[in-house]
């Protein structure tokens, strides 16, 4: 008898009954459980699985044998489509959770012609694959029952409309009030951040204000079984029809910030953008892989570039106004290769949820094979008091290879940086920059950038050569959770 690999259950796959995620022999896996049995064969003869997979809406999956469950009860098992990098609602921009927002209100609809429904609208279920916002839970769905009430609407709300919301009237970073509330922005919370003229907003109105003060009434009623509640048809495409045109009229104020329009204030001439990108590019080819990352990569001028070498990349930038700017652009042009990524690389996103292992943080997601680290540098050394051997151990743990811009204090964007304070870097020079970033890395190769003090760097850690393979007797080298990278959460 063959002895199979031991399965491994995903941190994150613990909340639903019905099924979970898991990995054995590394190869993604999802069991379904007997206890929906019945919803499972609904939902794959009527048609419905089909229609979403056709529709863009749904993961892709194939059957697997049911002798590789974990754990008993299984009906079924089956093998998704791998993500190629798992990222979270606190990491994207408006314009990601809007349309992650009107995905799942698709999906209701597509559910519906096939009288089935979703059971939970988790924001959790969706990521991006090829640019595009996907469902990711196949369990979400069950049959449809006459006149009741669409069973996840308070977590619609609180995990995406009450953050939409909040963004579009009041700050475009309070999407990051979703990293504190993992279940979704609390209604009443919501209700009293929005400007008060948002209680005359018919959607707002119904959906989050009124809604939290009918959660209010009914947490504090002493009545221990109220009644059922219960919905027509009717009234239930109408709420979700409103839900849509709720959020299909959420838009983010006409402005932007300081470093969303950076890309436009470098102190670059034409020769030395077009000398940066050609060396750029030129490295990138030369450190070879699938995978990059570009951090600080503001409107995605760089990402651009990494993509047309081959790369799929994940476009890393703590400003909002960029990330949504970037996510904009490449909805427009159906760029497939690139996820932008709302993060501070100094202060990255942590693990959270149950036990700290729900939701991994993003360095243990990493899965570059290259990082790409453009005018990054000094915003982190003196923008931040971060040391540079300290950068230089962060970025080593994000890929292998890493393509880095010094820049010096003689820069005008570092005099920008140093004018409003005291000048307590004696070591941010170039030998100092050499010196710190050799504890990690070996320096293939410097470029000068044409009429410009900046230079470009390539470097691989110690055991790779400079074609990017591994040399014999170094260590085989490993981004640190690359396997979890590609992780399907549920």
């Amino acid at each position: 008898m063959i002895e199979r690999p031991a399965a491994e259950r995903e941190p994150g796959s613990y909340r639903d009954p019905s099924g979970f995620v898991f990995r054995r022999d590394g190869h993604l896996y999802r069991q379904i459980n007997a206890r929906i049995a019945d919803d499972w064969s609904l939902f794959t003869y009527s048609g419905l699985h089909a229609a979403l997979v056709e529709k863009g809406l749904l993961i892709p999956d194939e059957p697997a044998e049911l002798g590789l469950a974990p754990e008993p009860g299984a009906v079924a098992i089956i093998r998704p489509e791998e993500i190629g990098f798992i990222s979270y609602p606190y990491e994207w921009s408006f314009s990601q959770l809007k349309d992650a927002a009107l995905l799942t209100l698709q999906a209701q609809a597509v559910a519906a012609e096939h009288g089935m429904t979703l059971r939970d609208a988790s924001a959790y279920n969706v990521q991006f694959r090829h640019g595009r916002p996907i469902l990711i839970d196949t369990l979400s769905f069950e049959r449809a029952r006459p006149d009741e009430p669409w069973k996840p609407y308070r977590q619609f709300c609180e995990h995406f409309l009450a953050p939409l919301a909040l963004m579009a009237h009041r700050d475009g970073r309070l999407g990051l009030l979703l990293r504190d509330f993992i279940d979704g922005v609390p209604l009443d919370l919501a209700s009293k951040l929005l400007p008060r003229g948002t209680r005359w907003s018919p959607g707002l109105a119904a959906h989050v204000h009124l809604h939290s003060r009918a959660q209010r009434r009914h947490a504090a009623s002493a009545d221990p079984a109220p009644k059922a509640a219960s919905m027509s048809e009717t009234r239930r495409r109408a709420l979700l029809d409103h839900l849509q045109r709720t959020v299909e009229g959420l838009h983010l104020p006409a402005q932007g910030t300081q470093w969303a329009d950076y890309a436009d204030q470098t102190s670059y001439s034409a020769a030395g953008t077009a000398s940066k990108e050609a060396i750029v590019g030129r490295m990138l080819r030369a450190a070879s892989g699938e995978r990059a990352w570009d951090v600080g990569a503001n409107t995605g001028r760089y990402s651009a570039i990494a993509a047309a070498a081959g790369y799929e990349v994940v476009a890393v930038d703590g400003d909002w106004a960029a990330v949504e700017r970037h996510y904009l652009a490449l909805r427009a042009a159906g760029e497939p290769r690139i996820m932008p990524l709302l993060a501070d690389i100094a202060d990255p996103s942590p693990a959270i949820g149950w036990a700290n292992r729900e939701r991994a943080s993003l360095l243990e997601r990493t899965n570059a094979d290259v990082v790409v680290a453009l005018a990054l540098v000094h915003h982190l050394a003196i923008g931040r008091n971060v040391p540079l051997p300290m950068v230089s151990e962060l970025l080593a743990q994000l890929a292998p290879k890493l393509i880095v811009e010094w820049v010096p204090k003689e820069d005008p964007m570092v005099g920008r940086l140093l004018a409003a304070r005291e000048d307590v870097f004696p070591d941010y020079s170039v030998d100092g920059f050499r010196s710190a970033f050799g504890r990690h890395f070996e320096i293939v190769e410097e470029a000068p950038i044409d009429d410009s003090l900046r230079v470009l760097f390539r470097m691989a850690a110690a055991g790779i050569t400079a074609s990017g393979a591994r040399t014999p007797s170094g260590p085989p080298f490993a981004s640190a959770g690359d396997a979890a990278s590609r992780k399907l959460r549920s």
